[in-house]
């Protein structure tokens, strides 16, 4: 086991209220996605959260929390929380629910595309066929 198990159990009970959440072992790791974005995780030493580059400083403002290092350079969205700002069920819930928000925040952001490349619900284009795979952007 690469990483510590009790504390993804504890991540686990937190987002079972959610049904977006899928798991994916990464990095040695196991990371939590919410609506297929990334918001936390686990290394073999450390809690990692995703926080976004807007609320950076203030994460890294809390007690506990380190920018996230991983490759040698800090995130500029991403921050690990030492083993003691996750003790109580309180504590670990307002980092986990600070990763989710930010997953919901970067899936609203992102373009739909279905598998043939076109934005899902655009507009189709005038004069095309009805039922035409041709669109425009909305």
């Amino acid at each position: 086991m690469a990483y510590d198990e009790t504390l993804a159990t504890r991540i686990r009970d937190i987002l079972s209220v959610r049904r977006d959440v899928t798991e994916k072992k990464m990095f040695g790791g196991l990371c939590f996605l919410v609506n297929g974005k990334m918001s936390c995780g686990i290394t073999s030493t450390d809690f990692m959260v995703r926080v976004g580059k807007d609320e950076l400083e203030a994460a890294l403002a809390r007690p506990h929390a380190r920018p996230m290092d991983f490759t040698g350079r800090p995130s500029k969205g991403a921050v690990y929380v030492a083993k003691d700002g996750l003790r109580t069920r309180a504590a670990l819930a307002t980092w986990v629910n600070s990763g989710v928000a930010f997953a919901l925040e970067e899936f609203a952001a992102a373009p739909v595309t279905s598998s043939a490349g076109s934005l899902r619900g655009a507009a189709p284009l005038a004069g095309a066929p009805r039922g035409s795979s041709r669109t425009r952007r909305k």
